[in-house]
């Protein structure tokens, strides 16, 4: 049977562009999987906002990440990607990491090389291109023969007028791209970039490219998030309004009855068969209905 990692290099090296669609919950990713996507990704603002309530800029712990990831990926069958951020501070951390994420079932994930604090309002900047070639060759061992998929992330594009470490330069851009594959990257991603920018660099890429949010040609994948937990939440926060004004919450009845998939999500009828079965053998009464 195919690791996790295995599944995800199958879809890459297939050809046919794919979605990795936003899962941040095993609920979401059980979603994802049964309307038909053939991987998952879980992000890193999505995890840190909706299940700490904190802000992706290095406060929130690579251990945060693995804790949610490895329930969802246990939820799925399909590969999930996650967002490692920087892989913790040293090799040590990264090598450490990257077996813990193997550990938790995780497919892949993507590795910047941004300084930390990033996201924030300093200014950070990347860190060296032998520093990040150092994290990608600690994951590399750490990984082992389970298939992992190591995507570099490169934020060179990013750049600080738009809150990120990046300087812009295309040619630099391509200049780290050369040196991550070198190092072990399977794939590589050019976060918060224009599409146009993107455009320039993919063509001189020798790995597979893969795109956060947006489809672009010549790319293998998408790793596509936001519109997910921020839907959820919105919605959550417009009906926490209408409770506290009106006492109820009109459409709740509506969303209920609209959602005939949420038994099968959540395998309603497996643990219905186990209870009966074993209150039956037992002699213990049943009933034709369970709580809704």
């Amino acid at each position: 049977m195919p690791t996790p990692g295995e599944k995800l290099r199958a879809l890459i090296e297939g050809g046919d562009h794919f979605v990795a669609a936003e899962a941040y919950s095993a609920l979401t990713g059980r979603i994802v999987e049964h309307v038909g996507f053939k991987a998952a990704y879980l992000g890193g603002h999505a995890c840190s906002a909706f299940h700490y309530a904190i802000p992706d800029n290095g406060s929130f712990s690579q251990i945060e990440q693995i804790e949610q990831a490895g329930r969802i990926a246990q939820a799925m069958d399909i590969p999930l990607v996650a967002d490692a951020d920087t892989l913790g501070e040293t090799v040590a951390d990264a090598y450490r990491l990257t077996r813990m994420y193997v550990a938790a079932g995780i497919a892949g994930y993507h590795v910047e090389d941004e300084v930390n604090p990033k996201h924030s309002k300093h200014v950070n900047g990347l860190c060296s291109i032998e520093e990040m070639q150092c994290r990608i060759d600690a994951g590399v061992k750490g990984r082992g023969d389970s298939g992992l998929v190591i995507i570099a992330r490169c934020d060179e594009l990013y750049t600080s007028a738009n809150g990120g470490g990046g300087g812009g330069s295309t040619e630099e851009t391509i200049r780290r791209a050369h040196a991550y594959a070198e190092a072990g990257a399977d794939a590589i991603v050019f976060a918060s970039a224009p599409p146009e920018q993107q455009a320039q660099v993919i063509p001189h890429v020798r790995i597979p490219v893969c795109t956060l949010g947006f489809d672009l040609p010549g790319t293998r994948f998408t790793l596509s998030t936001g519109w997910g937990w921020v839907s959820a939440a919105v919605n959550h926060l417009r009906m926490a309004r209408e409770l506290m004004k009106t006492g109820r919450v009109a459409s709740a009845m509506e969303a209920f009855t609209s959602f005939p998939e949420k038994y099968d999500l959540v395998d309603q009828s497996l643990y219905d068969d186990l209870v009966t079965g074993w209150a039956e053998r037992t002699g213990r009464p049943t009933r034709p209905n369970h709580a809704r």
